[in-house]
């Protein structure tokens, strides 16, 4: 991690006891701390970029607009302030611990309700767990935000292998399989010896895997990106077949938008599934790993339209940013290349072998939320065939892709909701 500099402090968690000394697989307490060289290289590399001509058309149909990422360049180079995001990352707890030879970085709040249900929850791509820090208080202290005291959750955040603070593995093997089950092994180590897993986009595909798997711990999912298209609908949309004519209204809708996607806005993962290594750009400058970051299909349209709108300030394609501010995607971007994540990142992909929209028939106790913007609308239909146990089915009326940085209310809502026949 050469450029990654972060400070460890020394003593107990404040949950768990200290392991031996020495021992990687302790949980070793976190603080962020960037060098301020660090981040002077980063506005001289934004400031110094070599600018392409502009788009040949008026929209966004060729990609992200020169204009959106000249105004995000002067911004990020002069006004931004990354010393914000290091001090809400502090105000948390933080932690790293070593499993299977990699460093996981994690957040890991608990609630003061002694029946809080343990629960990971996982950020996807282009994400990290600057995701999740708004849902953060709303899941563990509920009875101040409207909620009550049942509905609390003990909060673990890890950042994926490769992303972030956690370490960028040498070798391969570290896809969601291996992730499935270290986050098993993180819950147990923090002594959890039930709980459930949420999570969205990859954060979904790792949830979704945990119950594949189902080992004995894990009570419960909760993803608002569900893999439920049945294989022949999925072979049928790759070869480019007609529309099975015995798709009912909901299928039909999905059937169009998982079209759509398929054919326009899948080539960022396909070239992180293939040759993410060809990405050195990532690596080398500040808006080339932006431009990349931002021009993904998240639902809303392309480029990712909420995301975007937060950096203009209006909306985009009809669409706002709902939550997200201007300052959360610089956040998000400067996490990425201060910890040189842009590459080891990709290559989750890479080693991502099971399509993230196919079913994957599992039978561990599952909730499934479909906000609005999503890639495609899950129907419940699909819904109960690919989860066998289906505790929790909603559709939501806002919010896309990422719904807990666009609408974290509604995510906190839909989180509560979905779990609770759990605790029953």
């Amino acid at each position: 991690m050469s450029r990654l500099a972060f400070a460890q402090t020394t003593g107990a968690s404040p949950t768990l006891p200290s392991l031996a000394n020495g021992d990687n697989t302790a949980i070793r307490p976190f603080r962020v701390h960037m060098p301020e060289s660090e981040l002077v290289d980063m506005r001289r590399r934004i400031s110094s970029t070599r600018w392409p001509d502009r788009e040949t058309v008026e929209d966004d149909s060729q990609g992200v607009q020169l204009a959106v990422m000249q105004e995000l360049a002067r911004y990020w180079a002069t006004d931004y302030d990354w010393r914000k995001c290091e001090a809400k990352l502090n105000a948390l707890p933080q932690f790293l611990t070593e499993i299977d030879g990699l460093d996981i970085h994690f957040i890991h709040v608990r609630s003061k309700h002694k029946d809080a249900m343990p629960l990971i929850v996982t950020h996807g791509w282009p994400g990290s767990v600057i995701e999740q820090l708004k849902i953060i208080d709303p899941l563990t202290n509920p009875t101040a935000h409207g909620g009550k005291a049942s509905d609390a959750f003990h909060l673990v955040i890890p950042s994926l292998p490769g992303y972030g603070f956690s370490g960028r593995p040498t070798a391969t093997g570290w896809g969601p399989e291996r992730t499935a089950r270290a986050w098993v092994t993180l819950m147990k180590r923090l002594g959890y010896a039930q709980f459930a897993a949420q999570g969205g986009d990859l954060g979904a595909v790792v949830a979704n895997t945990m119950a594949k798997q189902a080992p004995p711990e894990l009570r419960g999912i909760h993803v608002n990106f569900p893999a439920t298209v049945p294989p022949d609908i999925l072979r049928s949309l790759q070869v480019g077949d007609p529309m099975p004519s015995d798709l009912a209204g909901e299928e039909k809708r999905a059937y169009e938008e998982l079209s759509v996607l398929i054919k326009k806005r899948r080539a960022y993962a396909q070239e992180m599934g293939t040759r993410p290594q060809t990405l050195y750009g990532f690596a080398d400058s500040p808006i080339a790993l932006a431009a990349w970051m931002l021009d993904h299909g998240d639902g809303w349209g392309q480029p990712a339209a909420p995301i975007i709108s937060a950096l203009q300030g209006k909306p985009v394609n009809g669409h706002g940013p709902g939550a997200l501010t201007r300052d959360d995607v610089v956040d998000n971007l400067t996490l990425y290349w201060l910890t040189n994540t842009g590459v080891s990142s990709a290559r989750f992909y890479w080693e991502s072998h099971a399509n993230f929209y196919v079913a994957q028939d599992i039978s561990v106790p599952t909730a499934v939320s479909v906000f609005a913007g999503e890639n495609y609308e899950a129907p419940r239909s699909w819904s109960e065939r690919a989860y066998r146990h289906l505790i929790y089915y909603n559709r939501v009326k806002d919010g896309g892709h990422f719904a807990a940085w666009e609408q974290p209310q509604l995510f906190v809502e839909e989180v509560r909701a979905g779990l609770r026949p759990l605790r029953a």
